[in-house]
């Protein structure tokens, strides 16, 4: 807070959000229509482009914090007004704004960006190494074996070096370094590498480290024969979220059920709802097979 001596000689904090006002050149009337509740919400230049979209389990909130923020005057010097849209919950929030983002494309969002190049590896299972895979290729919501999600051919090599660093693989056998028959590997020569590679550890064993080291990289498979919908209820407005393999296909219409698309992979979708949904945390039900 800041201070200032008043009138009488005391010396008084003032609280900023006292002394706040609204960039002038933003409309108010949307800003005043914000509401405190889930959703999503999305800052439009003067030709009704989206620049920036957000989500919060408090909308109004969210968005005067954006106003006071120093360091995205840039992107409130583009923004003539914002919108929102109200969701059931959280859930319905990063569903809806990782579906936008993709769509939009707005040039503030840095994150959730439609990935070209979505790839994991897969571990054979007769095999030493990895096989680099990509979502092109084969659906991922079906793939057994399949570890780590990544958005280039680089991002991944890069990760699996770390990996391999961490866990003193040998980067020989995983593709990473190219040697001689009977050479070892530069790791090895170095003491960070066990010597598969030159036969002072069994292929099994360092397959094994492999699998525990890949763990926490697990690609879970979609756990339903079909579509379900989340469902999630805020202040009167309920909603229900079909997801399809680790695919948002939107909200479930009111009235008739409809034929659904079937669903694509999607690397934002899963990372959203992996740990909730593999929990048991969330009210879900059964729509329809696909």
């Amino acid at each position: 807070m800041r201070t200032h001596v008043n009138s009488v000689g005391l010396l008084v904090r003032s609280d900023p959000a006292l002394s706040f006002s609204y960039p002038s050149h933003i409309d108010r009337a949307s800003l005043d229509a914000l509401p405190q509740q889930p959703g999503i919400y999305v800052f439009r230049d003067a030709d009704g482009v989206a620049v920036y979209v957000g989500k919060s389990v408090n909308i109004r909130h969210r968005v005067l914090s954006h106003l006071r923020t120093p360091e995205e005057m840039q992107m409130l010097a583009r923004t003539a007004r914002v919108d929102f849209e109200r969701t059931g919950g959280e859930i319905g929030a990063l569903l809806r704004e990782a579906q936008l983002i993709k769509q939009w494309q707005p040039v503030f969002n840095q994150k959730l960006r439609r990935t070209r190049e979505m790839c994991g590896y897969l571990v054979p299972d007769d095999g030493v190494t990895l096989q680099l895979v990509f979502g092109r290729e084969r659906d991922f919501a079906a793939t057994d074996n399949l570890f780590g999600l990544f958005g280039s051919r680089q991002a991944a090599q890069e990760a699996l070096r770390d990996l391999v660093q961490l866990h003193g693989l040998c980067p020989a056998l995983l593709g990473l370094e190219k040697i001689s028959r009977g050479r070892a590997c530069f790791a090895h020569q170095i003491g960070r590498c066990r010597g598969a590679c030159a036969g002072h550890e069994t292929h099994d064993l360092h397959r094994l480290r492999l699998l525990e080291a890949l763990i926490a990289w697990q690609v879970a498979r979609w756990p339903y024969d079909g579509a379900i919908g989340i469902v999630e209820e805020s202040d009167g407005l309920r909603q229900v979220h079909l997801v399809d393999r680790w695919c948002y296909l939107g909200v479930k219409p009111k009235g008739r059920r409809r034929k659904l698309a079937r669903g694509e992979f999607d690397i934002d979708v899963y990372q959203i709802l992996r740990r909730p949904l593999l929990a048991g945390d969330l009210v879900i039900e059964r729509y329809m097979p696909l």
